[in-house]
């Protein structure tokens, strides 16, 4: 802005003519960026000036005080064009100055005030975050999350409904009768179904480690010193899991660091996918409540209290997903030979693939620069041998009859006029 970040060095007979002069067309909404344009001169005690000329045509004393002067000058009698150098008007583009900073203060203060509603759901998100990623603590997280799914499942359901959850949220069926639900303590039945989910899933984390151990084993054994990463698929009966693992590591650690990567990546995973929805959630419901000021109402209070009900039902889904793939989890048994066998070669048969379609590339676009690198004139030399069926030839600067756009002693007339 007018040299900022720039040292304007004046020469001596600059200074003796009185220094930098600062020339303003109009005035800022901002008196700091007025300010900042006047401190150009007269810098570091060099000498200088600066003046700023305002129309009333301007939009900022068209929006704030440009009625009010124009009549004032209308009774003092001043001409169209004409000077003006008053206190008054200096004055009234102060306070318009002040007016516009107090509208931006309070943009910027609502905005701000938005943004921490949003804050306060990105610390609790990256806090799970940091623990999945550090995975100190992931053990006692899951559980938590199986704890947390329990409880939530015997409060808020009937015994049908407890039925359908436990074996669509934990894949594994009620651990209480219908008679136990009805008259036994709730406060009980969630801890023995607690057990009961704990159980199974570290039978699932058992089985993964009995499933990975001999192919990692093999692996490590035959080719350690080829690979030093492996993808170890896991599948939740939907989808296949793709688990980064360090060889040596799953080796010496039996396949546990397997099950303990598979924790962090699908925590990970879901807590991403999440916060990215719940996001855009937030992202609509800022611009839908904007209509609340029609019915009296402070857009602000709606945005907390439906972004609440929006945050509390995204940690009730992503505690549903991380149990539920956490809980159906394993290694398809299937694929144990070819994953010990094929992986070579499937990644010698995908480079031949790509080093044949390369090939068939280049092929390609040698024959397209042989055809493009032909001597047009033969072509031209073939048009040239069409006959010419009329009574009169054209004249020499005529164009061509064949259509080519040349002139006619450049064309068919070559040879000919």
């Amino acid at each position: 802005m007018a040299g900022r970040g720039t040292d304007i060095k004046l020469s001596p007979e600059v200074k003796n003519a009185g220094g930098l002069a600062i020339i303003g067309t109009e005035r800022h909404e901002s008196r700091r960026v007025d300010r900042q344009l006047r401190g150009r001169s007269g810098r570091q005690g060099d000498p200088g000036s600066s003046v700023f000329y305002v129309s009333l045509e301007d939009k900022l004393m068209r929006l704030f005080a440009s009625e009010r002067i124009a009549k004032v000058m209308d009774r003092l009698g001043f001409e169209e064009g004409e000077r003006i150098e008053s206190p008054m008007i200096s004055k009234s583009i102060e306070r318009a100055q002040k007016k516009v900073e107090e509208n931006n203060f309070g943009i910027r203060k609502r905005l701000l005030e938005y943004d921490d509603v949003m804050n306060k759901q990105r610390t609790v998100v990256y806090e799970k975050r940091r623990h999945a990623l550090m995975g100190e603590r992931i053990g006692m997280d899951i559980a938590n999350i199986i704890w947390d799914r329990v409880v939530t499942i015997v409060e808020r359901n009937d015994y049908e409904g407890c039925k359908e959850e436990f074996l669509k949220i934990l894949a594994m069926e009620c651990p209480f009768t219908n008679e136990q639900f009805i008259e036994g303590n709730h406060a009980d039945l969630e801890e023995q179904a607690f057990q009961v989910a704990m159980d199974a899933f570290n039978r699932k984390t058992e089985r993964i480690k009995n499933v990975a151990s001999p192919v990692i084993k093999q692996v490590y054994e035959n080719q350690g010193e080829i690979y030093e990463r492996i993808l170890v698929p896991i599948t939740d009966g939907k989808r296949v899991y793709n688990i980064p693992c360090e060889l040596k590591e799953a080796y010496d650690t039996e396949s546990k660091s397997v099950v303990k990567q598979f924790e962090k990546t699908i925590l990970l995973h879901v807590i991403d996918e999440s916060w990215k929805e719940n996001l855009r959630a937030l992202d609509e419901l800022r611009h839908s409540v904007q209509n609340a000021s029609y019915e009296q109402k402070d857009p602000l209070v709606i945005f907390k209290l439906e972004s609440a009900k929006l945050f509390d039902d995204m940690v009730d889904e992503m505690n549903n997903r991380i149990a539920s793939i956490l809980m159906r989890g394993q290694i398809p048994e299937m694929q144990q030979e070819q994953v010990r066998e094929a992986a070579p070669e499937q990644r010698s048969q995908r480079y031949n693939e790509q080093k044949a379609d390369l090939q068939e590339e280049n092929l390609v676009d040698r024959r397209q620069q042989a055809a493009a690198q032909q001597d047009t004139r033969e072509t031209a030399q073939q048009v040239n041998r069409v006959p010419i069926h009329k009574d009169k030839l054209p004249g020499p600067n005529d164009p061509c009859p064949c259509g080519s756009g040349k002139k006619f002693k450049k064309c068919h007339g070559r040879g000919i006029v």
